[in-house]
Protein backbone atom coordinates (compact mmCIF):
# COMPACT_ATOMS: atom_id res chain seq x y z
CA UNK A 1 0.00 0.00 0.00
CA UNK A 2 1.76 3.43 -0.67
CA UNK A 3 2.23 5.80 1.77
CA UNK A 4 -0.16 8.36 2.73
CA UNK A 5 0.77 11.62 0.74
CA UNK A 6 1.98 14.85 2.70
CA UNK A 7 1.36 17.22 -0.58
CA UNK A 8 0.34 20.36 0.17
CA UNK A 9 -3.50 21.30 -0.69
CA UNK A 10 -4.01 21.70 -4.57
CA UNK A 11 -4.49 25.52 -5.50
CA UNK A 12 -7.55 27.17 -6.34
CA UNK A 13 -8.89 26.53 -10.02
CA UNK A 14 -8.81 28.66 -11.94
CA UNK A 15 -12.10 28.28 -13.21
CA UNK A 16 -15.42 28.23 -11.80
CA UNK A 17 -17.79 25.44 -10.68
CA UNK A 18 -17.09 23.39 -13.79
CA UNK A 19 -13.54 22.98 -12.66
CA UNK A 20 -14.81 21.61 -9.15
CA UNK A 21 -16.81 18.76 -11.31
CA UNK A 22 -13.83 17.75 -13.18
CA UNK A 23 -11.07 18.01 -10.89
CA UNK A 24 -13.24 16.48 -7.88
CA UNK A 25 -15.17 14.12 -9.09
CA UNK A 26 -12.60 10.94 -7.82
CA UNK A 27 -11.85 12.70 -4.41
CA UNK A 28 -13.91 11.76 -1.65
CA UNK A 29 -16.22 13.88 0.02
CA UNK A 30 -15.21 16.09 2.47
CA UNK A 31 -17.00 16.25 5.67
CA UNK A 32 -17.21 19.77 7.57
CA UNK A 33 -15.88 19.67 11.35
CA UNK A 34 -18.87 20.08 13.53
CA UNK A 35 -18.46 22.33 16.66
CA UNK A 36 -18.65 20.34 20.37
CA UNK A 37 -21.74 20.20 21.36
CA UNK A 38 -20.06 22.15 24.74
CA UNK A 39 -19.67 25.17 22.03
CA UNK A 40 -23.57 25.44 21.14
CA UNK A 41 -24.74 28.07 21.94
CA UNK A 42 -28.51 28.93 21.39
CA UNK A 43 -27.94 32.86 21.67
CA UNK A 44 -25.75 32.69 19.04
CA UNK A 45 -27.30 30.59 16.30
CA UNK A 46 -30.57 32.27 16.58
CA UNK A 47 -28.60 35.48 16.06
CA UNK A 48 -27.26 34.17 12.84
CA UNK A 49 -30.08 33.15 11.87
CA UNK A 50 -32.29 35.97 12.75
CA UNK A 51 -29.37 38.38 10.65
CA UNK A 52 -29.45 36.01 7.74
CA UNK A 53 -32.98 36.21 7.02
CA UNK A 54 -32.76 40.04 7.60
CA UNK A 55 -30.24 40.45 4.88
CA UNK A 56 -32.05 38.33 2.37
CA UNK A 57 -35.21 40.21 2.88
CA UNK A 58 -32.90 43.31 2.28
CA UNK A 59 -31.81 41.98 -0.59
CA UNK A 60 -35.03 41.30 -2.66
CA UNK A 61 -36.73 43.96 -0.99
CA UNK A 62 -34.48 46.45 -3.10
CA UNK A 63 -34.92 43.98 -6.33
CA UNK A 64 -30.79 43.20 -7.08
CA UNK A 65 -30.36 41.09 -9.63
CA UNK A 66 -28.76 37.15 -9.13
CA UNK A 67 -25.13 37.05 -10.70
CA UNK A 68 -23.65 33.31 -12.25
CA UNK A 69 -20.67 32.41 -10.29
CA UNK A 70 -18.22 31.27 -12.92
CA UNK A 71 -15.03 31.92 -12.01
CA UNK A 72 -13.05 33.54 -9.13
CA UNK A 73 -11.64 36.41 -11.37
CA UNK A 74 -15.36 37.39 -11.11
CA UNK A 75 -14.56 38.80 -6.95
CA UNK A 76 -11.26 40.61 -8.07
CA UNK A 77 -13.10 43.07 -10.59
CA UNK A 78 -12.51 46.68 -9.57
CA UNK A 79 -16.37 47.45 -8.53
CA UNK A 80 -16.10 44.45 -6.37
CA UNK A 81 -12.89 44.85 -4.53
CA UNK A 82 -12.97 47.37 -2.16
CA UNK A 83 -16.74 47.64 -1.20
CA UNK A 84 -18.65 46.94 1.85
CA UNK A 85 -21.73 44.88 1.27
CA UNK A 86 -24.42 42.54 1.88
CA UNK A 87 -24.30 39.98 0.01
CA UNK A 88 -26.22 36.10 -0.60
CA UNK A 89 -25.39 33.07 -2.43
CA UNK A 90 -28.05 30.88 -3.93
CA UNK A 91 -28.43 27.85 -6.67
CA UNK A 92 -30.58 25.92 -8.60
CA UNK A 93 -31.38 22.46 -9.76
CA UNK A 94 -30.80 20.44 -12.99
CA UNK A 95 -35.21 19.90 -12.24
CA UNK A 96 -35.74 23.58 -11.21
CA UNK A 97 -34.89 27.05 -12.21
CA UNK A 98 -35.74 28.99 -9.31
CA UNK A 99 -33.15 30.40 -7.62
CA UNK A 100 -32.79 29.75 -3.97
CA UNK A 101 -31.13 31.18 -0.89
CA UNK A 102 -28.32 29.28 0.31
CA UNK A 103 -26.35 32.09 2.39
CA UNK A 104 -26.66 35.56 3.22
CA UNK A 105 -24.22 38.30 5.40
CA UNK A 106 -23.11 41.90 5.83
CA UNK A 107 -19.58 41.91 4.60
CA UNK A 108 -19.18 45.40 7.12
CA UNK A 109 -15.10 44.84 7.90
CA UNK A 110 -13.75 42.78 4.48
CA UNK A 111 -14.29 43.76 1.21
CA UNK A 112 -16.91 42.47 -0.66
CA UNK A 113 -14.59 40.68 -3.11
CA UNK A 114 -12.04 39.40 -0.41
CA UNK A 115 -15.12 38.01 1.30
CA UNK A 116 -16.24 36.20 -1.49
CA UNK A 117 -13.33 34.94 -2.72
CA UNK A 118 -12.69 33.43 0.94
CA UNK A 119 -16.45 31.92 0.97
CA UNK A 120 -15.72 29.87 -2.66
CA UNK A 121 -12.41 29.17 -1.36
CA UNK A 122 -12.45 24.89 -1.84
CA UNK A 123 -10.42 24.40 0.49
CA UNK A 124 -12.46 26.47 3.76
CA UNK A 125 -15.58 25.05 5.25
CA UNK A 126 -18.37 27.35 3.22
CA UNK A 127 -16.30 26.29 0.03
CA UNK A 128 -16.52 22.81 0.64
CA UNK A 129 -20.18 22.56 0.94
CA UNK A 130 -20.35 24.17 -2.45
CA UNK A 131 -17.96 22.21 -4.27
CA UNK A 132 -19.95 19.01 -2.54
CA UNK A 133 -22.98 20.67 -3.76
CA UNK A 134 -22.45 20.78 -7.13
CA UNK A 135 -19.90 17.57 -7.27
CA UNK A 136 -22.58 15.79 -6.36
CA UNK A 137 -25.19 17.24 -8.67
CA UNK A 138 -27.88 18.50 -5.98
CA UNK A 139 -26.91 22.03 -7.49
CA UNK A 140 -26.60 22.94 -11.06
CA UNK A 141 -25.33 26.69 -10.57
CA UNK A 142 -24.30 28.77 -8.00
CA UNK A 143 -25.15 32.57 -8.00
CA UNK A 144 -24.29 35.84 -5.70
CA UNK A 145 -26.09 38.93 -5.43
CA UNK A 146 -25.00 42.47 -3.69
CA UNK A 147 -25.87 45.83 -2.60
CA UNK A 148 -22.88 47.91 -1.78
CA UNK A 149 -22.87 50.11 1.43
CA UNK A 150 -21.11 52.80 3.26
CA UNK A 151 -19.82 52.17 6.32
CA UNK A 152 -22.50 54.35 8.36
CA UNK A 153 -24.94 52.06 6.06
CA UNK A 154 -23.07 49.02 7.58
CA UNK A 155 -23.07 50.06 10.86
CA UNK A 156 -27.03 50.83 10.61
CA UNK A 157 -27.79 47.49 10.00
CA UNK A 158 -25.78 46.28 12.90
CA UNK A 159 -27.34 48.47 15.01
CA UNK A 160 -30.33 46.93 13.78
CA UNK A 161 -29.38 43.04 13.98
CA UNK A 162 -26.79 42.95 16.28
CA UNK A 163 -27.26 45.51 19.00
CA UNK A 164 -30.02 44.68 21.64
CA UNK A 165 -32.66 47.02 23.17
CA UNK A 166 -31.74 48.43 26.48
CA UNK A 167 -35.36 49.37 28.39
CA UNK A 168 -35.59 52.73 30.04
CA UNK A 169 -36.87 52.82 33.33
CA UNK A 170 -39.33 55.53 34.56
CA UNK A 171 -40.62 56.70 37.99
CA UNK A 172 -42.43 59.00 39.33
CA UNK A 173 -41.25 62.19 39.33
CA UNK A 174 -40.66 64.54 42.40
CA UNK A 175 -43.58 66.57 44.04
CA UNK A 176 -45.88 65.34 41.25
CA UNK A 177 -49.09 63.17 41.45
CA UNK A 178 -49.77 62.33 37.87
CA UNK A 179 -46.15 62.10 35.90
CA UNK A 180 -42.96 60.13 35.62
CA UNK A 181 -39.67 60.97 34.53
CA UNK A 182 -36.85 58.98 32.65
CA UNK A 183 -33.78 57.21 34.08
CA UNK A 184 -31.54 56.90 31.00
CA UNK A 185 -28.42 54.03 32.19
CA UNK A 186 -25.18 54.29 32.57
CA UNK A 187 -22.41 53.60 29.96
CA UNK A 188 -23.75 55.38 27.27
CA UNK A 189 -20.71 56.94 25.13
CA UNK A 190 -19.14 60.08 24.99
CA UNK A 191 -18.91 59.61 21.53
CA UNK A 192 -20.18 59.96 18.13
CA UNK A 193 -22.48 57.42 16.24
CA UNK A 194 -26.00 56.30 15.33
CA UNK A 195 -28.92 55.58 18.16
CA UNK A 196 -32.14 54.26 17.84
CA UNK A 197 -35.50 55.06 20.16
CA UNK A 198 -38.65 52.33 20.31
CA UNK A 199 -41.35 52.16 22.00
CA UNK A 200 -43.83 48.87 23.25
CA UNK A 201 -47.38 49.09 24.37
CA UNK A 202 -47.63 48.53 28.15
CA UNK A 203 -50.85 46.28 27.91
CA UNK A 204 -48.91 43.18 26.42
CA UNK A 205 -48.54 41.10 29.48
CA UNK A 206 -44.66 40.03 31.31
CA UNK A 207 -44.11 36.62 31.85
CA UNK A 208 -41.02 37.36 33.11
CA UNK A 209 -43.16 38.98 36.07
CA UNK A 210 -43.71 35.40 37.63
CA UNK A 211 -41.67 33.99 39.58
CA UNK A 212 -41.34 30.28 40.98
CA UNK A 213 -40.12 29.06 44.14
CA UNK A 214 -37.83 26.23 42.88
CA UNK A 215 -34.93 25.98 45.49
CA UNK A 216 -31.84 24.20 43.05
CA UNK A 217 -32.93 23.55 39.53
CA UNK A 218 -31.12 21.39 37.64
CA UNK A 219 -29.03 21.02 34.87
CA UNK A 220 -31.54 20.03 32.79
CA UNK A 221 -34.06 22.76 34.05
CA UNK A 222 -30.93 25.35 33.62
CA UNK A 223 -31.07 24.82 30.29
CA UNK A 224 -34.50 25.21 29.87
CA UNK A 225 -34.12 28.56 31.57
CA UNK A 226 -31.35 29.15 28.94
CA UNK A 227 -33.55 28.53 25.51
CA UNK A 228 -36.43 30.41 27.07
CA UNK A 229 -34.27 33.43 27.84
CA UNK A 230 -33.33 33.10 24.42
CA UNK A 231 -36.89 32.86 23.03
CA UNK A 232 -37.76 36.23 25.39
CA UNK A 233 -35.18 37.90 24.03
CA UNK A 234 -36.44 37.37 20.29
CA UNK A 235 -40.12 38.38 21.60
CA UNK A 236 -38.32 41.35 23.25
CA UNK A 237 -36.69 42.59 19.56
CA UNK A 238 -39.84 41.69 17.83
CA UNK A 239 -42.50 43.52 19.44
CA UNK A 240 -40.69 46.61 20.21
CA UNK A 241 -41.74 49.11 17.07
CA UNK A 242 -38.56 51.27 15.99
CA UNK A 243 -39.94 55.22 15.83
CA UNK A 244 -36.87 57.28 15.40
CA UNK A 245 -32.74 56.97 14.21
CA UNK A 246 -30.81 59.39 15.47
CA UNK A 247 -27.52 60.37 14.31
CA UNK A 248 -24.97 61.50 16.94
CA UNK A 249 -22.73 63.47 14.72
CA UNK A 250 -22.76 67.78 16.45
CA UNK A 251 -23.19 66.37 20.05
CA UNK A 252 -21.90 63.20 21.30
CA UNK A 253 -24.71 60.15 21.96
CA UNK A 254 -24.89 60.79 25.44
CA UNK A 255 -25.66 64.63 25.01
CA UNK A 256 -27.78 63.40 22.31
CA UNK A 257 -30.22 60.67 24.27
CA UNK A 258 -29.62 63.18 27.53
CA UNK A 259 -31.78 66.01 25.28
CA UNK A 260 -34.24 63.85 24.09
CA UNK A 261 -35.20 62.41 27.79
CA UNK A 262 -34.77 64.93 29.76
CA UNK A 263 -38.34 66.24 30.73
CA UNK A 264 -37.59 69.86 32.53
CA UNK A 265 -37.61 71.55 29.05
CA UNK A 266 -34.12 72.60 29.46
CA UNK A 267 -32.41 71.95 25.79
CA UNK A 268 -29.21 72.21 23.95
CA UNK A 269 -30.12 74.68 21.88
CA UNK A 270 -33.17 77.08 21.89
CA UNK A 271 -34.87 74.94 18.91
CA UNK A 272 -37.82 73.89 19.60
CA UNK A 273 -38.06 70.10 20.63
CA UNK A 274 -38.17 67.65 18.03
CA UNK A 275 -41.19 65.52 17.37
CA UNK A 276 -39.64 62.32 19.26
CA UNK A 277 -38.27 64.69 22.88
CA UNK A 278 -41.92 65.89 22.27
CA UNK A 279 -43.32 62.09 22.25
CA UNK A 280 -41.50 60.95 25.33
CA UNK A 281 -42.18 63.80 27.09
CA UNK A 282 -45.67 63.24 26.35
CA UNK A 283 -45.49 59.82 26.89
CA UNK A 284 -44.59 60.40 30.42
CA UNK A 285 -46.66 63.49 31.44
CA UNK A 286 -49.86 62.16 33.45
CA UNK A 287 -48.89 58.47 33.31
CA UNK A 288 -48.53 57.67 36.71
CA UNK A 289 -51.67 56.91 37.92
CA UNK A 290 -52.78 55.14 41.14
CA UNK A 291 -49.39 54.53 41.61
CA UNK A 292 -49.25 52.37 38.64
CA UNK A 293 -47.16 54.01 35.06
CA UNK A 294 -48.71 53.49 32.28
CA UNK A 295 -47.56 54.89 29.49
CA UNK A 296 -45.45 53.23 26.44
CA UNK A 297 -42.50 51.09 27.59
CA UNK A 298 -39.20 53.21 26.00
CA UNK A 299 -35.94 51.08 24.85
CA UNK A 300 -32.81 52.61 22.98
CA UNK A 301 -29.96 51.29 21.74
CA UNK A 302 -26.85 52.37 19.95
CA UNK A 303 -23.59 51.85 17.92
CA UNK A 304 -20.16 53.98 17.44
CA UNK A 305 -19.40 55.36 14.48
CA UNK A 306 -16.29 57.27 13.60
CA UNK A 307 -17.25 61.09 12.95
CA UNK A 308 -15.81 60.92 9.27
CA UNK A 309 -18.30 58.61 8.11
CA UNK A 310 -21.62 59.63 9.91
CA UNK A 311 -22.41 61.42 6.60
CA UNK A 312 -22.40 59.13 4.00
CA UNK A 313 -25.13 56.97 2.85
CA UNK A 314 -28.82 57.08 3.28
CA UNK A 315 -29.10 56.06 6.58
CA UNK A 316 -33.31 56.21 7.24
CA UNK A 317 -33.78 54.33 4.29
CA UNK A 318 -31.40 51.85 5.05
CA UNK A 319 -33.41 51.34 8.13
CA UNK A 320 -36.69 51.35 7.06
CA UNK A 321 -36.05 48.85 4.38
CA UNK A 322 -33.96 46.30 7.13
CA UNK A 323 -37.19 46.77 9.36
CA UNK A 324 -39.63 47.01 6.88
CA UNK A 325 -42.10 50.02 8.23
CA UNK A 326 -41.25 53.49 8.17
CA UNK A 327 -39.66 55.79 11.41
CA UNK A 328 -42.48 57.30 12.41
CA UNK A 329 -40.44 60.81 14.32
CA UNK A 330 -37.55 60.95 10.87
CA UNK A 331 -38.00 63.53 8.41
CA UNK A 332 -37.43 62.06 5.05
CA UNK A 333 -34.80 64.21 3.93
CA UNK A 334 -32.47 64.62 7.85
CA UNK A 335 -30.74 61.75 7.64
Amino acid sequence: MAAPSNAEPSPLPKNGVSDWSRRYTCFPVLLITEFPLTSFSPRAFFRRQEVMENVMRILESVEVKWEHFQTWTDFSRLHLSNKLAIFGVGYNTRWREEIHYHYAEISSQVPLGKRLREYFNPEKAEGRVIMTKVQKMNWKNVYYKFLDITISEARCLELHMEVDWIPIAQTRAAGCSNGSQYLLPGGIPKTYGLYAIGYEETSRSNSSSSTDNKSSPSQEEEETDHCESVEKDKRTSSKVTYCYLGIAEERTLQQCLFQHFQTSGKHYSREEPSAVTRFLQDNCTGQAKEGVLSGLHIYIKFIEVELDFLSAGSLVECLETAIGYSLKFNKKDAL
